[in-house]
């Protein structure tokens, strides 16, 4: 049982912590992993707008345990993992120290758990003892605003530049680090750039077009010219709730396991997850009768990633061998006659679409892993299988559930099970 089972002896404090404009020189924000390649470069994003960031790196069972103490047993893993995560950091350092330092999370405000999370954040300080920490959200439904983290045009430009070299490094290194001649090339690769681009941005340059476009162009070329071989291996996607998915504390390191079990692995992109959030925007005014101002802010912000989007598919192709990406307008589309665009709680409609697309693309075998007990996700992921394997009959879909009493041994045997069933159904063709 949680400590919080008996909730009733603590009293929540109104008024928390706020996170202010004087604090920004000498506090420290931390921020919980999620995508190592993204979150290094958004890191020093960051910096360069005049925040003191750091990404914490702490992992192992700690972290589950701090969670478990302080966050209730039935409460969403992600959330367990984030808080526990946070307090297993700031107990590693000096009590003075933790006087000078600012939490950030980030959320959504959908229909689930995740927008909780703040909350439960806070409940788990005062338990832990840091009741005197701010946490801050960074968020674009105003669910929150401290003066502290402002939404500055420099501060937009740099992060979602971070994000898309985030997302073309990911898709290369997928697409070529099961393939690669000799060993390790792919992540040399990947760390020369990640120490290039937070370089760039520690002197606050790389988010103009201009440094985007030849960043891009010779990302590429770098990624082309890795020695790769021509075996044929399974090719698997990777689908889920959004932490669960990208997080390797989350899914007890997904990726490596699959690489390390022969497998391609693919991983959606975070500017697909971006893009779904404000088609959301969208579907709002159309089907909800939501603001007409929010619709037009977020087709502005489609527009402005499909851009970038439509930059990355066309140096791929021109610069590389590489199979590219598709345009999210394509990938928008792919849960029709399956499930509504109306259904948008948690990772909702895309969850459907992104494995039907996976599948379209040669990833006939799919993990869709996901929180134990989260309602959207056997909805929009557990719920929709059999239709998707009636309409592809080649899909081979596992559905994975990550929770603190989920052993480990359990879950990769299922995974090798599926992969299995997948090296049995090996296509002759090979196609990177």
């Amino acid at each position: 049982m949680s400590e919080l089972d008996n909730d009733d002896d603590i009293e929540v404090k109104i008024d928390h912590p706020h996170f202010t404009k004087e604090m920004r020189k000498d506090y420290l924000i931390l921020i919980p992993s999620m995508l190592d390649i993204h979150f290094a470069i958004c890191e020093d994003a960051l910096k360069s707008c005049g925040y003191n960031v750091e990404i914490c790196k702490n992992k192992g069972p700690e972290v589950v345990t701090e969670g478990l103490k302080y966050v209730h047993n039935d409460t969403c893993y992600p959330a367990l993992l984030v808080a526990g995560q946070f307090i297993d950091n700031l107990n590693h350092r000096p009590k003075e120290e933790t006087h000078k330092i600012v939490l950030l999370i980030t959320q959504t405000g959908g229909g689930c758990r995740a927008s909780n999370y703040i909350h439960l954040l806070r409940k788990a300080l005062i338990k832990a003892g840091y009741e005197y920490i701010p946490v801050v959200s960074l968020n674009a439904s105003n669910l929150e605003r401290d003066s502290g983290l402002q939404f500055t045009i420099p501060l937009i430009t740099r992060l979602s530049a971070a994000i898309v070299y985030g997302d073309l490094i990911m898709y290369l290194r997928n697409k070529t680090r099961s393939y690669e001649t000799n060993k390790g090339d792919t992540q040399k690769t990947v760390d020369k750039w990640v120490a290039i681009l937070r370089d760039q941005f520690n002197h606050k340059k790389g988010a103009s077009w201009r440094y985007v476009k030849k960043n891009v162009r010779d990302i590429c070329k770098d990624f082309d010219a890795i020695p790769l071989t021509k075996v044929i291996k399974p090719k698997v996607g990777v689908v889920g709730e959004i932490y669960i998915k990208y997080a390797a504390l989350g899914n007890n390191d997904l990726e490596e396991f699959l690489v390390s079990e022969g497998a391609e692995v693919m991983v959606p992109g975070l500017c697909g997850f971006i893009n779904y959030c404000c088609y959301n925007g969208v579907y709002d005014h159309l089907i909800y009768g939501g603001k007409r101002i929010a619709s037009m802010v977020n087709k502005f912000v489609i527009h402005y990633i499909a851009r970038r989007e439509n930059l990355l598919i066309k140096s791929i192709k021109k610069y590389t061998s590489i199979t590219p990406m598709n345009p999210f307008k394509e990938t928008k589309d792919k849960n029709e006659g399956i499930l509504d665009r109306g259904t948008k709680m948690g990772e909702g409609w895309l969850l459907t679409a992104e494995m039907v697309e996976l599948v379209e693309m040669g990833y006939k075998n799919i993990v869709c892993a996901q929180p134990f007990g989260c309602l959207p996700n056997h909805i929009c992921g557990k719920g929709v299988m059999k239709k998707i394997k009636q309409e592809h009959p080649e899909a081979n879909i596992v559905a994975i559930d990550y929770d603190p009493s989920a052993t480990r041994v359990n879950q990769e045997n299922r995974i090798k099970l599926m992969l299995s069933v997948a090296r049995e159904h090996l296509d002759d063709e090979f196609e990177i």
